[in-house]
């Protein structure tokens, strides 16, 4: 399959309230999509880089640019597979987000010329998944238990919780006094921590957690380690696990005895397989996180997470958690779960008006040598 040209489109979906973590508060997600075209046909791919480099050294200009000026080039000339644009963009080094739009493109549209869906091709043995829901940090805890209330009302299999100092044992404790025993719940530090916050933190053992993810800075496994070390409650790594590599040394160090898996952090769907099987084997289950995806990153995640070691639910809320409108079908929740796509590729398409009303920029990139 040679690459007749790739279009890169930014659109801006507003979201349907605030979303606030401790790295800070979303209220629009841009996203980049990659569009590649080839005599076969066309293949939908989505960077999930922010508009700033806080969750990781990436951000979405910097992202379209890498795309434009050096992966485009790189691609051009080659009779591409989608196992061959991982080797043939190794050359250069990071920017995994725009590596993983890339192959997602290439993938889609391989994938739609021989008539598999994405998630037969990972390996895929399930045809709904459990997925779960990322409730971010409000301002009281009155209005964070009317949000979960509402999250558990629509019926999601798990509740997490976003952390950050001052803001950590007093609403999980209330999360749990109010919902009971009987509510999976997690919470998520996005790295806000110190290693000197070992014995805070391991308050949180109290309020029976599935786990509690990312404490501290990506680099730092030795300060994971001793938490996992003293805790009971299982402790899961994000940022830290860029690769199957990060993975192996993490799990090796005992930093970690769960892993979040997402596509874009870890340089594509083909290396969040890689992950997935590397934690099978040792034992550590997997589940799929989410950035904030348009429809088409969600499409994709629901077939990473019907891979078999996705024991846990994954932040693939429904549609309208997010959006009022998305640029394809609406993923709707049903009964904790949401179906995975069947129909080749991805199994979703933009859909042209709802896409042109969100974009607010387009660029076309021929690929003619």
């Amino acid at each position: 399959m040679k690459l007749d040209a790739v279009e890169l489109r930014e659109v801006a979906l507003p979201l349907v309230s605030p979303f606030r973590t401790s790295l800070g508060t979303q209220t629009v997600r841009t996203a980049l999509l990659v569009r590649v075209l080839s005599e076969e046909g066309e293949g939908w791919g989505e960077c999930v880089a922010e508009d700033e480099p806080a969750y990781c050294p990436e951000y979405l200009a910097g992202a379209a640019d890498v795309i434009k000026r050096f992966m485009i080039p790189a691609l051009a000339p080659l009779d591409l597979h989608p196992a061959a644009v991982g080797p043939a963009l190794r050359h250069l080094r990071g920017h995994p987000m725009a590596k993983a739009a890339v192959e997602m493109a290439v993938l889609d549209c391989w994938l739609r010329v021989h008539r598999t869906s994405l998630a037969d091709h990972l390996g895929g043995v399930r045809r709904r998944v459990r997925v779960g829901v990322s409730v971010g940090i409000t301002e009281t805890v009155d209005a964070l238990l009317d949000t979960v209330d509402k999250y558990l009302t629509a019926g999601y299999a798990r509740i997490k919780l976003k952390i950050e100092p001052g803001w950590d044992l007093e609403p999980v404790r209330a999360v749990r006094e109010t919902f009971g025993a009987g509510v999976m719940l997690t919470v998520d530090a996005n790295t806000a921590y110190q290693p000197g916050d070992l014995r805070h933190l391991a308050k949180l053992d109290a309020y029976g957690l599935a786990l509690v993810e990312q404490p501290f800075a990506p680099d730092d496994l030795h300060a994971h380690a001793a938490l996992a070390a003293r805790m009971d409650t299982p402790v899961c790594l994000d940022e830290s696990i860029t690769s199957a590599r990060d993975a192996a040394t993490a799990i090796r160090q005992g930093a970690c005895s769960i892993i979040n898996i997402k596509p874009g952090r870890v340089g594509g769907y083909l290396e969040a397989r890689r992950i997935h099987d590397l934690a099978q084997a040792n034992g550590v289950p997997v589940w799929c996180g989410g950035m904030l995806e348009t429809g088409l990153g969600r499409a994709a995640n629901l077939a990473l997470a019907s891979l078999p070691g996705f024991t846990l639910p994954g932040d693939i809320s429904a549609t309208e958690r997010y959006y009022h409108r998305d640029i394809t079908r609406p993923f709707v929740l049903d009964g904790g779960e949401m179906p995975v796509p069947a129909e080749p590729g991805l199994g979703v398409l933009p859909e042209e008006a709802a896409l042109e009303a969100c974009t607010t920029a387009v660029e076309t990139v021929s690929c003619e040598l």
